[in-house]
């Protein structure tokens, strides 16, 4: 199933972003490579990278938190990872998945793909959707795009009292 879109816009839909993550579980699998550790990048990658790790039966599931993007288009200079880290111990000579929702400028990945590869055995990168500007090119990718993408989870706006 595809994500319906817009002229403008790709939106993605709980069913089908639950399609995309087997889907990326399925390439990570088909390539050979077995991941202890899932590294989720908060907040977009949160989501994707829990339903990735269950696809893949990964149960250590870590997280990092990067700034980056302040508003719809608007960003910080560069990405700033923000406390805490991962600890080098739980990281050390294991094989890590690093998933996000998107690799837009692909800075944010490079950033948490410079950390883990000080401090790992291996390291791959999963998206659900990559854009033709990336300056990193995911290991695994679902779905290409070079438009704005509404997701299920941040769509809406925030639930204020």
């Amino acid at each position: 199933m595809e994500p319906s879109a817009s002229s403008d816009r790709e939106v993605l839909t709980w069913e089908t972003f639950g399609q995309a993550a087997r889907s990326l579980a399925a390439e990570v699998v088909a390539s050979g490579f077995a991941p202890q550790v899932v590294l989720a990048i908060a907040r977009g990658g949160l989501l994707p990278g829990g339903a990735v790790a269950y696809a893949l039966d990964v149960k250590n599931v870590l997280t990092m938190n990067v700034e980056f993007y302040t508003g719809v288009d608007t960003r910080l200079p560069v990405p700033v990872m923000l406390p805490p880290l991962p600890r080098q111990v739980d990281l050390a000579g294991a094989r890590v998945l690093v998933v996000d929702d998107v690799a837009d400028t692909g800075e944010t990945l490079r950033l948490v793909l410079d950390f883990c590869a000080e401090h790992v055995e291996q390291v791959r990168s999963a998206v659900l959707y990559a854009k033709p500007r990336s300056v990193v090119d995911a290991d695994f990718v679902w779905r290409r795009t070079d438009r704005w993408i509404n997701f299920p989870w941040s769509s809406l706006p925030p639930v204020t009292a």
